[in-house]
């Protein structure tokens, strides 16, 4: 069995009291303590999160641009120097290879994806590069560091000693050998600093020093499905499609002889009939809905894909692929037995306001 990957802030971590998991091939902290104080923090303060699994890879040369419009659904021709893009990656299928973000520095993009598909997407990658002029490097270099919560900008940018108050949401800028952009997965506002492994040392404490929270992968989860972000491999993965994970706004259709990987069979489905479709889903009473979960509903089943104890809204909270047509009062099989539920929106945040 090959050993764990560790970041370099483990040994920091560790003398924390960081709880560690295996994830992904890497052994990462789940958490630091009390994961609903680390869910807490970040809604009302900030948190940070060490995210150096995920996979960093600078796309560069003559056919940067190219590639990745042959790649991704998303378009980058559309893409603004600075700005950045959430998109996904499909098979000839339409099945989803991955999600992942894509920075725009010019000339060259900086993409980052899961680190469950780093081996799948380094194949897909290079199987894809013939005919094109273009170097992909993957920057195993780096780290990456997440600051999320309402605090974020403000007590970041004291951290890091470089003013980023121009940087806009879904903005990217160079600071030194240091990207940051103005990015994360927690429905809050924060930043992502890919920067040197040496230098995530230094800015993890600087950042623990103006009392922002140390987070693990426990909170990172509750906080995404509060915000209705999906998760790859329990929300989508090669099975799924865009248009049944709720992802078709990620889709560049136009122009139409812009042809992706994946966009034939995606025409298909969405000319046909009987599409499932992930949707929000509550749990009326006690219990928590967990991933696999069978839903009844009047038009027929679906399954949870996610589900979890929400601390903001103090209930069970999920995602269900169901039957487009799927509505109202549904029914949660919880140990064998039937649970009332409510489909409702996955922005699960704004209910709470």
């Amino acid at each position: 069995m090959a050993s764990l990957k560790r970041t370099p802030l483990f040994a920091l971590q560790s003398a924390m009291g960081a709880k560690f998991v295996p994830f992904a091939g890497w052994e990462m902290p789940i958490n630091f303590g009390s994961q609903i104080a680390e869910h807490q923090a970040v809604r009302k303060n900030a948190g940070v999160f060490d995210v150096s699994h995920m996979t960093q890879v600078d796309v560069s040369g003559h056919d940067a641009g190219a590639y990745l419009r042959r790649l991704l659904v998303g378009d980058v021709a559309a893409l603004d120097r600075g700005r950045a893009l959430y998109s996904l990656a499909l098979n000839d299928k339409a099945g989803i290879l991955d999600d992942l973000m894509v920075y725009s520095l010019g000339e060259t993009f900086r993409v980052v994806f899961n680190a469950s598909t780093r081996e799948k997407m380094a194949q897909w990658l290079a199987a894809q590069q013939s005919g094109f002029s273009v170097k992909v490097e993957f920057r195993d270099d780096l780290a990456m560091l997440a600051v999320q919560g309402p605090d974020a900008m403000r007590i970041a940018q004291t951290a890091f000693g470089h003013d980023l108050s121009s940087l806009d949401k879904f903005a990217v800028m160079r600071a030194g050998d240091a990207l940051v952009a103005r990015t994360g997965y927690t429905g809050e506002d924060g930043l992502e600093f890919m920067l040197l492994a040496e230098d995530s040392l230094a800015l993890w404490q600087r950042l623990r020093n103006l009392d922002v929270h140390a987070c693990g992968l426990g909170a990172r989860d509750t906080l995404r499905l509060e915000a209705g972000l999906n998760l790859y491999g329990q929300d989508m993965d090669e099975s799924n499609h865009p248009l049944e994970s709720r992802l078709g706004w990620t889709i560049a259709w136009q122009p139409a002889n812009r042809d992706f990987i994946g966009k034939a069979r995606l025409q298909a489905i969405a000319a046909a009939d009987g599409m499932r479709e992930l949707k929000g889903i509550r749990l009326d009473g006690k219990g928590v809905m967990r991933p696999g979960a069978e839903v009844q509903t009047a038009t027929g089943a679906g399954v949870v894909t996610s589900g979890s104890f929400s601390p903001t809204l103090g209930c069970s909270i999920g995602l269900a692929r169901v039957p487009a047509a799927a509505k109202g009062s549904v029914h949660v099989i919880i140990r064998g037995s039937p649970k009332q539920a409510s489909i409702v929106s996955p922005r699960f945040l704004a209910q709470n306001k």
